[in-house]
């Protein structure tokens, strides 16, 4: 009979509901949904290509501008600002001018600070190269000679939140993306079964939280996916990992139903970012089930190496973040200092011994690691805060300190970070902060400029590595940033 004869039927056409609908309706029981908003897909801007880089497969292995030295990154955030002063910035000019005022001009600090203060710890050379290292960092201290450790980094004001962001995503106050999403949009990642750009924090996240890693406008499958990793279980550290409600054939069909509704949906729309994100987030989810359990399992790693890195969490999640590098991630990035950050404004000799027991053994496992496995030499590590501290000592401040005298206050006028491997001079110091260290004075170098270098190392020239915004070409850099060729082997 024809359908003409029931004018109150709807064609089968029309009877076709939206993908909204039809999520609202079967209860399929995607139980991996969870991860979209973990991996920032709410957030998708409009992807568009920039510089030659295709946006239809966006985690896709890509090649960069030219020849690169580094194809991977580990970011170690030593959150809080560790003081350079103590940690591989020697400055036996302190003990000189113990409990004397300092012949510093025109640097504000955040807070009050008086007399010069020591370190209480002990500086060493070490290596061929006999860079100094304090008694904080033995393990470390066993690899300088893979190190540049640049004494003459510099920020632009002292204080975490605006600092955090600079150093993580080039902007101090607006919203940009993060240094990884920039890598991970350059380069894409070699494991399409894992996130390319990886987060990991245990016990809660950071001051400023996910805007540490986040895409901003990129698209936002190029966020980083944020881990607990105060926790061992796969299916604690990202939820849902496990579908305990349908079989992985099941879901596969569940996926391509919604894959054709997802095509219909925009065949009949203009390019929705948001779609192609949420589309993205549903494959990654599927595939990561086996690949994530197996990347996260350490107790699949021989005792020997377990040894080598120790006990306790650092130990666990650098151990972890080695196994996704191995795997194909692109950009990892170990927050260390969380809770406890090395933020010692009282009691710094206690919590800087406390934080580095707790990472310079996995640290220096990691290098000697990466290095066995002849992965050192296409791996960028990096290590530092988002600034130092004064050599001076702080003193009293209401709702600041415990007023014990016995801390540092924040430093963003010279401060150390390190790099190794992917191509890094090591064994080598670049630049110098004053006698006292309080000021970057030769060699200085600014996160702009340290973000070039990064960039550089993967193959890429920072000034052409932008994507289009609101009517402009945006970058890690923004206007700023010079490549520091000398820390370039």
């Amino acid at each position: 009979m024809s359908m003409s004869a029931y004018p109150h039927c709807p064609r089968i056409e029309d009877r076709l509901l939206t993908r909204r609908e039809f999520l609202g309706r079967c209860g399929m029981g995607f139980g991996l949904l969870s991860l979209a908003p973990m991996l920032g897909l709410e957030t998708a801007g409009p992807a568009q290509a920039a510089d030659g880089i295709d946006g239809a497969s966006p985690l896709a292995p890509r090649a960069p501008h030219f020849p690169a030295t580094a194809k991977r990154v580990i970011h170690i955030f030593a959150n809080g600002g560790p003081s350079h002063v103590d940690t591989f910035d020697p400055k036996p000019a302190l003990a000189r001018f113990r409990g004397q005022p300092l012949p510093m001009d025109n640097l504000k600090t955040e807070r009050k600070t008086g007399a010069a203060f020591p370190s209480p710890f002990r500086f060493e050379p070490h290596g061929e190269s006999g860079i100094e290292v304090s008694d904080l960092f033995p393990h470390v201290a066993e690899s300088i000679d893979e190190l540049a450790v640049i004494r003459s980094m510099h920020a632009d004001v002292p204080n975490h939140e605006p600092s955090l962001m600079l150093m993580n995503c080039g902007e101090a106050r607006l919203p940009r993306p993060s240094l990884g999403s920039w890598v991970t949009y350059g380069l894409g990642t070699e494991n399409q079964n894992l996130p390319g750009f990886v987060s990991m924090c245990p016990g809660g996240q950071p001051i400023q939280e996910s805007q540490n890693w986040q895409s901003a406008f990129l698209p936002g499958i190029y966020q980083g996916t944020y881990l607990d990793t105060q926790h061992r279980e796969a299916e604690k550290l990202i939820e849902h990992i496990k579908n305990r409600f349908t079989t992985p054939a099941e879901q596969r069909r569940q996926l391509e139903l919604l894959r054709q509704l997802n095509e219909r949906h925009a065949h009949r729309r203009a390019q929705d970012a948001q779609l192609q994100a949420r589309i993205q987030s549903f494959e990654l989810a599927y595939r990561m089930q086996m690949d994530a359990t197996d990347a996260f399992d350490i107790a699949r790693e021989p005792d020997r190496v377990r040894e080598l890195y120790g006990p306790g969490t650092q130990a666990r999640q650098i151990l972890i973040a080695r196994r996704l590098l191995e795997r194909g991630v692109r950009f990892v990035q170990v927050w260390h200092g969380a809770g406890q950050p090395w933020d010692h404004h009282d009691d710094l000799e206690e919590g800087h011994r406390k934080l580095a027991r707790e990472c310079d053994r996995p640290i220096g496992a990691l290098l000697k690691d990466l290095k066995e496995r002849g992965m050192l030499a296409d791996t960028l590590v990096i290590w530092g805060g988002e600034f130092g501290r004064t050599p001076t000592v702080e003193l009293p401040t209401p709702g600041a300190n415990a007023g014990k005298i016995n801390g540092r206050d924040h430093n963003h006028y010279g401060f150390t970070m390190w790099l190794a491997g992917g191509g890094v001079r090591g064994g080598y110091v670049h630049g110098a902060t004053d006698e006292f260290g309080f000021r970057a004075v030769e060699k200085p170098v600014h996160v702009h400029d340290l973000h070039a270098t990064i960039l550089h190392l993967l193959g890429f020239d920072h000034t052409r590595l932008t994507f289009r915004h609101a009517g402009r070409d945006f970058r890690l850099t923004d206007v700023h940033g010079q490549v520091v060729k000398e820390l370039i082997a």
